[in-house]
């Protein structure tokens, strides 16, 4: 008797360190991520970003850059540019022929472009998914769970290439069944970036007629 329960026990545990393992390698393999990433002055990324959901039979793609250092950032997505200098953050909208200058730093609340590639060390679980081959590339998945219950994402799929530790893909999805897509097309780094890159030149769309609105 004692024998089937000690057996019982052991069949029972085995999942359960199972999963306790692949958490510790989905983890383990986000570190070296980061710490490819902290090692880098600046980073440039080219990607292509899709949204879908599929129940509101809706779905767009569009391309986009970024160019990344330290906390700072310039964006380009959706016809606007952003930029974020470490004070303030600053939106140009050439469809509108405005400028948004918001006087705040980063939320620490939401994912914000410099954090795209750090997000994951905090507030999820882990787990080790699928390996897949992308045109000779291996690349290994890890599903992030919001450890917030309120969030209203239900999963990231962190598509990581299993060489370099560059983030090769992120599937967001939201508990309203909308899918974000964010695939890496060029990762570059230690570009030589210019010293003015990051410095708002307000008389420059002046000039041009943009109307600048600070809130």
């Amino acid at each position: 008797m004692l024998r089937k329960i000690l057996l019982l026990t052991l069949v029972l545990m085995v999942p359960v360190l199972a999963t306790a393992q692949n958490a510790t390698k989905a983890k383990a393999l986000l570190e070296e991520v980061y710490n490819k990433v902290k090692g880098y002055d600046n980073i440039y990324v080219d990607f292509k970003y899709s949204l879908e959901n599929t129940e509101a039979n809706t779905k767009s793609e569009t391309r986009g850059n970024a160019t990344l250092q330290g906390n700072k950032y310039l964006v380009d997505l959706f016809g606007s540019i952003q930029m974020f200098d470490g004070k303030k953050v600053y939106t140009v909208v050439p469809d509108n022929e405005e400028v948004i200058i918001e006087d705040k730093s980063e939320d620490e609340n939401n994912i914000t472009p410099s954090k795209m590639l750090t997000f994951y060390r905090e507030g999820h679980t882990y787990q080790w998914d699928i390996l897949q081959n992308v045109k000779g590339r291996k690349i290994q998945y890890v599903k992030l769970i919001p450890i917030d219950t309120n969030s209203q994402i239900k999963s990231i799929l962190l598509g990581v290439d299993a060489e370099t530790k560059h983030i090769y893909k992120l599937i967001e999805t939201g508990k309203n069944g909308t899918k974000t897509t964010i695939s890496v097309n060029s990762f570059k780094t230690n570009q030589a970036l210019s010293n003015t890159l990051f410095t708002f030149n307000a008389k420059k769309y002046e000039d041009e007629g943009y109307y600048i609105i600070r809130n």
